[in-house]
């Protein structure tokens, strides 16, 4: 098995690349700059750069070693397509995961004008999933560029969510996640915008992932929505014409 994970959409995480930069306000209370800062005091070597961006190439065939199949986020500790990242090593990341093709990866990133940039340069094969994070209805420009992609599968993080947003397009959108941001400093998320969101999902005939309410103590706030738990995912198959 991978390094198992406790993130509720996922099973494993793997990082080949690990630290990021701000460009954002979803980015302003980041867990993973958190996360990496207490590895780094702990000695763990991939991160004793803290938070800097840094490939790890030792860490790309990694996938290749776990035999069992399993749904892997890719770079939780960064982003594949911060624009250090060489396009020779995102290639790199696709040749493995596409060699390690028995797996399901789900790749995130703020990043979508460099992802709808180098899509037609990328290896997509079923098995890769292809997400944007979006916070606010400002940074919807991101659900286009994802369109733009030849990724089988597309969907969309909208964690953490920090306004409603109205008028979804989710045409060529296979999923969705709705999340409230959790930890020190976290900021309000109100449940019309969460209602909302997952009425247009309804509607759309797209799958609702409400992943957490978040606060200072996202286990007391717990998952649930209208007294019961979305954990609805996409058929493994499903290609939505854009």
């Amino acid at each position: 098995m991978g390094e198992k994970s406790t993130i509720e959409w996922t099973e494993a995480t793997w990082n080949p690349v690990t630290g990021c930069t701000k460009i954002s306000p979803g980015c302003d209370h980041c867990y993973a700059e958190r996360l990496a800062e207490r590895l780094r005091l702990m000695g763990q070597l991939n991160y004793i750069n803290g938070f800097r961006l840094t490939l790890q190439p030792h860490m790309l065939e990694i996938p290749l070693r776990w035999s069992t199949p399993q749904t892997i986020f890719v770079n939780s500790m960064s982003d594949l397509f911060h624009k250090e990242v060489p396009t020779d090593y995102i290639l790199q990341v696709f040749d493995v995961m596409n060699r390690a093709n028995w797996h399901r990866y789900q790749i995130l990133t703020k990043r979508s004008q460099r992802l709808q940039r180098l899509s037609r340069q990328l290896p997509w094969q079923s098995h890769i999933w292809m997400g944007v994070s979006v916070e606010t209805q400002a940074y919807t420009f991101r659900i286009d560029h994802l369109r733009e992609t030849e990724a089988h599968i597309k969907f969309l993080s909208l964690e953490p969510l920090l306004g409603p947003l109205d008028n979804l397009n989710l045409n060529g959108i296979n999923w969705v996640i709705v999340g409230g941001e959790s930890g020190p400093g976290a900021r309000v998320m109100r449940r019309e915008w969460v209602v909302d969101i997952r009425n247009q999902c309804q509607a759309a005939g797209v799958p609702f992932f409400f992943k957490q309410w978040g606060g200072t103590n996202k286990k007391k706030s717990g998952r649930e929505l209208d007294g019961r738990t979305y954990d609805e995912m996409p058929m493994a198959n499903a290609v939505v014409a854009a």
